[in-house]
């Protein structure tokens, strides 16, 4: 059973102009968050969107609203509704927008290109496509790869980020379960959140050859040798100074 009620953000425009309940009340019954209900009363957030009556519609009881503005700690349930049993477990492909079903191609190429290891299947849910058109773009026979751009299928809206970071999370359980995997391959299999935290640390190429300096023993085992005299780096003759400084002292020089 949904834990949202019908038109989430319309019922939360008639809670915050019909009722004195908090923002936290209003966000954890309409399953949004707090700042986007004071976005809602401060007129930044929904803009011409109607409100919608809980009451009404018979999903809210009066009582829990008077609940509500009594203690702000209570939290607001929602009325048992039997024809929304189930309703999350309803398996389908992902509905798309008119307005944005030709923004796929580039969120399957964007998806294919950064994050190589999601199955046809993820993809699918993701973007709400079929497995023929991903296999066409995989091998770059799509009849318009030539025109295509990689963008973030979150930022076009076909996906959320929880979405994109749980599929990834999947994936990598899925390849360290297969076997070892590189620091690259286990680096692109983050989520979002924990790429985003990570430290950069250098780190040495893999390729056998770790260091490029002396052994630290031999090193030690070369004698040392001293340059405090700038002498010593020109092979200077120790011949008579005084001569040097006779003929450097000649007029007829």
């Amino acid at each position: 059973m949904t834990n949202k009620p019908l038109m989430a953000k319309a019922t939360a425009v008639w809670l915050v102009d019909n009722t004195t309940l908090t923002f936290k009340q209003i966000a954890d019954f309409c399953g949004m968050h707090e700042l986007e209900v004071q976005g809602i009363a401060d007129g930044d957030v929904a803009v011409g969107v109607k409100g919608f009556d809980p009451v009404g519609s018979n999903q809210l009881d009066p009582r829990e609203i008077e609940k509500g503005e009594k203690d702000p700690l209570y939290k607001l349930r929602l009325k048992f509704n039997a024809a929304a049993v189930g309703e999350d477990k309803r398996r389908g492909p992902r509905y798309t927008p008119l307005s944005k079903r030709q923004d796929r191609p580039n969120a399957i190429l964007w998806l294919v290109k950064f994050h190589p290891e999601l199955a046809d299947a993820q993809i699918a849910r993701l973007v709400g496509t079929t497995k023929p058109t991903i296999a066409s773009i995989r091998e770059r026979t799509h009849w318009n790869i030539g025109s295509m751009t990689a963008i973030d299928p979150v930022a076009l809206g076909l996906c959320r980020q929880s979405e994109l970071d749980s599929e990834v999370q999947k994936a990598a359980k899925k390849r360290a379960a297969e076997g070892v995997m590189s620091d690259d391959e286990r680096r692109k299999l983050v989520s979002t959140e924990q790429s985003l935290g990570m430290t950069t640390e250098p780190r040495l190429p893999g390729t056998g050859i770790e260091g490029f300096g002396l052994d630290p023993r031999e090193e030690e085992a070369e004698d040392p040798k001293d340059f405090s005299d700038a002498d010593s780096f020109f092979n200077l003759p120790h011949g008579d100074d005084d001569e040097d400084e006779d003929e450097s002292d000649d007029p007829r020089r």
